[in-house]
């Protein structure tokens, strides 16, 4: 495949733009029947396995955190979602679009991220109706212990 057929299926594979790599182990949270089909077997086939569920008891790479506004605390969403990382693992954030059931506004994203020690890198739309949030730990806080 030439470069230029890469960089095609780059911006058009949203998991590849979503930084996702072969081999990454990805834990899938808050699955229900409203999320990005095509999002997931992107993301599958980009990493080459299956997403693990709720239920996996070892660390994952990157957790996908599917939250509506109505699934509860963000906050403890995402400390619970730190806790389930390898050290410098992300977690991405996905909340429904503007406009559609279980919106969560931008502004209560980002004071639960910055509560729970996390910072946003990167936002994205992540399918017609999901938008995608990168949070991290930040560079120099205390490793996990």
């Amino acid at each position: 495949m030439s470069a230029t057929a890469d960089h095609a299926e780059e911006r058009t594979n949203t998991a590849a733009r979503l930084g996702f790599e072969p081999g990454q182990v990805v834990q899938e949270i808050g699955y229900d029947d409203d999320v990005e089909q095509e999002l997931r077997e992107g993301i599958e086939a980009t990493i080459g396995q299956d997403l693990v569920d709720e239920e996996y008891d070892d660390v994952a790479d990157v957790v996908l955190l599917w939250f509506r506004d109505e699934d509860g605390d963000l906050t403890d969403a995402l400390v619970d979602a730190i806790g389930l990382i390898e050290d410098g693992g992300a977690v991405w954030l996905l909340t429904p679009k503007t406009g559609r059931d279980g919106y969560v506004e931008p502004s209560d994203i980002n004071e639960a991220a910055q509560t729970a020690g996390l910072a946003q890198t990167k936002s994205i739309s992540a399918g017609k109706d999901w938008t995608g949030s990168r949070l991290v730990t930040p560079k120099g806080a205390p490793a996990k212990r």
